[in-house]
This record gives C-alpha cells, sequence and structure tokens, in this order.
C-alpha cells in the first residue's frame, strides 16, 4: 500500500461561506466562557481525526463518500440510486486531483480501479483531521479537495466535535463544541425565531385593531393569571401583556414557545376561546372543582366534566351538553363584566 502525505495550505486565502464555528448557548453553562461568546479558552484546540468504526476486524471510515455505508444502503431505491450517483461522481474527481488517476464512476470495476480514495485505505483516511478553536475554519470545497472531503464528512457525523448544522448543535442533547456553517442554513435558523415572533406581533396588532373581546379571551387563556382580564381591560394593556408575552417576559420565558403559543391560541375560534378561558376561570373562582376519583365537577352538581381542563373543554364544547355550558357561564360572566 503507498503511503501518502497531505499537505495543505490550511486557511490560506480562502473566503468560503461555508465554515466550522464554535457552538455556544446563552442557556448552557461552559465555564463562564458563554458569556463571551467562547466555546474554549483562547489558545486551545480541539483536533479530531476521522471516525472509523470496526467490526469483525473490518474498518469503516465514516467519510460520507461510501457507496456501501449502512445509510445509504437504508436510503430508498431512487434516493439511494441517485447517492450513488452523487458519490461517485464526487469520488472520482477526488481521485483524479489527487492520484490523477482518471477512473469513469459509470464503470463496473469503479471501486477496485481507485488508489487514494478506496473505502478502505487506511494509508489516507487516518491522516484526515480537523482542528478547530474559537476562529472559524474556513472550507473552500469547490477549490480545495481536502476540504471537500471534510465537508462530505461532517455531514456523514464523521468529526464527534461538530454537528452537521447550527440547527442540530441546537437541538442536540449534548451540546457540541462546534457546527458547520452554510450561510443560508444558519441564517435561516438564526432567524426563525425573529420570523416566529413577528408573525405573533402582527396578529396581535390584528386584534388591537380590530378584535379586542377576541383579544382579552386570548390574554385570559396565554397568561397564567387569567382572571385580571375582563371585559372592560383596556385594550392597551391587553397589548402591553401580550407583547411582554410574546418577547418571553410574561409566564413563558422561551420566546419560541410563547410566540408559538400566541399564535395558536389566536387561530381559535371565538366559541372555543370562550370555553377555554370559561373552564379556566371556573377553576379559580371554584364554580367547578375536582373532587372523588379526580373528576372536575361542578360544585352544585355531580356531572363529570372530566379530569382535566381539556377533557372539560371537550364536554362543554359539545352541543348534547349546553346545559352544563349555560350553568358554569351564568356563574362566570357577572365577573368578565365587573
Amino acid at each position: 500500500m503507498t503511503d501518502y502525505t497531505i499537505v495543505e495550505k490550511y486557511q490560506l486565502g480562502k473566503s468560503s461561506t461555508i465554515a466550522v464555528r464554535p457552538f455556544f448557548s446563552v442557556g448552557k453553562e461552559n465555564m463562564g466562557l458563554e458569556q463571551y461568546g467562547l466555546s474554549l479558552h483562547d489558545g486551545v484546540f480541539h483536533e479530531e481525526t476521522l471516525a472509523c468504526l470496526e467490526m469483525n476486524g473490518v474498518k469503516r471510515y465514516v467519510t460520507g463518500l461510501n457507496e456501501f455505508a449502512p445509510d445509504v444502503k437504508m436510503l430508498s431505491k431512487d434516493k439511494k440510486k441517485a447517492k450513488v450517483t452523487e458519490i461517485r461522481k464526487v469520488v472520482a474527481q477526488l481521485e483524479a486531483e489527487l492520484a490523477a488517476n482518471v477512473v469513469d464512476p459509470e464503470d463496473k470495476d469503479f471501486w477496485n480501479k481507485l488508489t487514494v480514495m478506496k473505502p478502505d485505505n487506511s494509508a489516507f483516511w487516518d491522516k484526515i483531521s480537523l482542528r478547530c478553536g474559537n476562529d472559524p475554519v474556513f472550507l473552500d470545497p469547490e477549490k480545495d479537495p481536502y476540504d471537500l472531503i471534510k465537508l462530505y464528512a461532517i455531514n456523514a457525523g464523521g468529526f464527534s466535535i461538530v454537528a452537521q448544522s447550527l440547527r442540530k448543535a441546537k437541538e442536540a442533547t449534548n451540546a457540541p463544541k462546534f457546527y458547520l456553517d452554510t450561510a443560508e442554513e444558519s441564517l435561516s435558523t438564526r432567524t426563525e425565531l425573529s420570523k416566529l415572533r413577528n408573525r405573533a406581533l402582527v396578529e396581535l396588532q390584528k386584534l388591537y385593531d380590530s378584535n379586542a373581546t377576541k383579544l382579552m379571551y386570548v390574554s385570559k387563556i396565554c397568561d397564567t393569571d387569567s382572571v385580571q382580564y375582563i371585559k372592560s381591560t383596556p385594550n392597551d394593556i391587553l397589548y402591553e401583556n401580550m407583547d411582554n408575552y410574546i418577547n418571553g417576559l410574561g409566564t413563558e420565558s422561551s420566546k419560541k414557545r410563547a410566540a408559538s403559543q400566541f399564535l395558536e391560541v389566536s387561530q381559535l375560534t371565538m366559541e372555543e376561546l370562550k370555553i377555554r378561558a370559561l373552564v379556566k376561570d371556573a377553576l379559580y373562582y371554584r364554580f367547578i372543582t375536582t373532587k372523588a376519583g379526580g373528576w372536575i365537577e361542578p360544585i352544585d352538581s355531580g356531572i363529570r366534566l372530566g379530569k382535566t381542563p381539556s377533557e372539560c373543554f371537550e364536554f362543554l364544547k359539545n352541543p348534547e351538553n349546553e346545559e352544563s355550558l349555560m350553568s358554569i357561564l351564568d356563574k362566570v360572566e357577572p365577573y368578565w363584566a365587573s
């Protein structure tokens, strides 16, 4: 087996928009470094070689460029065909650039005719590594063959320290030190919250301008302190409280969950809003209460509404139970009108 020496002009003159960047989250403690937008201490680097899995003495490098890899085999017939075509095209390009060996991607004996890019070429793959610190590591796969290899390896999970995207880094149970930033995808992830919040604020403005009653019911459902809102509550108070709620300054501190919840609630019909608000306030005023067996019942009857507020809502929404609905409404509405 021929030995290979990898020579890279690493980071010199690279202006690609693709980069491996340090990942940090203000909400996840990292020795206090997250407060300064750092993943590592200055001057500290993480270097990792390409992942290699071994089973029964057979090595398999996680390159993203092996058509025999399990993740490729599990694809549907059409997707597998397209992936194999893509892999062979890239491998043929790399083989030509790195070994001056031209191989036809459609050759039936394609993999046997490779010299450098063979999936089991340990002399080559053992030298593929990634070194990352607080500064971004730019990748230019169109000009640098080794960057192209690293890009495919990262997307295949070949480096445990690097998440495939900002979104995956945020969703990971154990936060990675770095993530792959392909400008367009990361920008979309970074602006996702802003777009969600802005949609919620637009809906808030619509309710403020044209449907104050609905805004009052929406406020009751979103805010844990629902009884503070009555029909005479000034619109500006409703607006201010819901604006704070959407921005994570209310009872829900997660801005994403708060904005999503507001949008979801604001899409309910007036009937649904009113019944949900009714259940919430009736429980507070104890016109309905939890009794033996966990059943929620009106204090003046033994009618079982359900065991949760959601079950009570479904019960009272049913036209067959209008009498129970009106009975509870008669008790709560005076408080709303006070």
